[in-house]
């Protein structure tokens, strides 16, 4: 039987593999909520504008900033923990939110019309702007989480996980629904439908069509800050250059998915965290640690790989043509 970490509280353990795949499981689950909700953005922006959005990775590390900047102020002060969590979440959302509906005016909605490559391009352009900004102003040295966390750890049939790892999940899970819930039952929500399905049509209906996009922008955005929030939370630490790589993986669980669905960014995000997770610890085993934890990037970009070549329109995505 093996031994509960220190401060642990012990639920039940056993001592066969198990306990490997359940703690693989917990970790895949925690991270691809993350990759989830980043997902988000791509998928709602492409459904509606067609546009792959590359910034938006670098969009969830400013948010990631601002939350540890505002938590390094409350450090120290008499403010609860939750309480400062909850500011340094909701100044993160503002700003990431102010930067989004900026981009979409400043940079996208010029080349609305232009074709594909042009707002692509774009794109890469405004990721590479809000990298080095955010190195500007935050140094590109590693800003650390101050010490307002203790995590309560429990142990479930030899898999650990914690109190925090939890309540990551459960939000994820929580704002995803309220989400889906939004764009199936709300009239804005409606409009965003009737905007993804045809932009021209939608605006003949009275449809505002520069507010829906500036919206899905304001909301994406909204969702990527929260997300920055949990990476900060979950790893303790935050870097300018830390948007990229969770941008691309974010961005191969929307394809994974299906890009353009909104369930599909949800499962694709979760899928992948669990491929990652389970792949890394496993053949790293297999492998006696040569292939492990520092080649999890492979095994994302390889999965998007096969994604592309066998199924491109994604698990839940449907074929279809070009627009026009």
């Amino acid at each position: 039987m093996q031994t509960a970490p220190a401060g642990a509280v012990l639920l039940w353990t056993d001592g066969s593999g198990m306990d490997i795949f359940l703690q693989q499981i917990i970790n895949g689950l925690v991270l691809g909520s993350i990759y989830a909700l980043v997902a988000l953005g791509y998928t709602m922006v492409y459904g509606i504008l067609g546009l792959i959005n590359f910034a938006h990775g670098d969009l969830v590390m400013v948010g990631a900033l601002v939350a540890l900047t505002v938590l390094q102020a409350f450090f120290g002060s008499t403010l609860p923990v939750p309480l400062a969590i909850a500011c340094a979440t909701l100044a993160a959302m503002l700003v990431c939110m102010a930067l989004g509906v900026t981009m979409e005016r400043v940079a996208y909605r010029p080349l609305r019309r232009a074709p594909r490559l042009a707002p692509l391009i774009t794109a890469i352009g405004v990721s590479i702007l809000l990298q080095y900004s955010a190195a500007l102003v935050w140094s590109k040295q590693y800003i650390s989480l101050p010490e307002i966390l203790k995590p309560e750890q429990f142990t479930v049939a030899g898999a650990t996980f914690t109190d925090l790892q939890v309540f990551i999940f459960l939000l994820a899970c929580g704002l995803m629904a309220a989400l889906l819930w939004f764009i199936k039952h709300t009239r804005l929500g409606k409009a965003m439908r009737a905007t993804e399905q045809n932009a021209d049509v939608a605006g003949l209906m009275g449809i505002d069509i520069n507010r829906i996009v500036a919206f899905t922008f304001l909301l994406g955005s909204a969702l990527g800050a929260v997300a920055g929030v949990m990476v900060v939370l979950y790893y303790g630490l935050g870097h300018y250059y830390m948007g990229f790589m969770l941008g691309l993986k974010a961005f191969t669980a929307a394809v994974l998915g299906g890009i353009g669905k909104v369930h599909g960014a949800m499962l694709g995000g979760l899928l992948l965290g669990l491929i990652e997770s389970l792949a890394s610890g496993y053949i790293g085993d297999l492998t006696g640690g040569v292939l492990g934890s520092n080649y999890r990037d492979v095994f994302a970009f390889l999965v998007l790989v096969v994604v592309l070549v066998f199924r491109p329109s994604g698990l839940i995505g449907e074929r279809s043509g070009e627009r026009a």
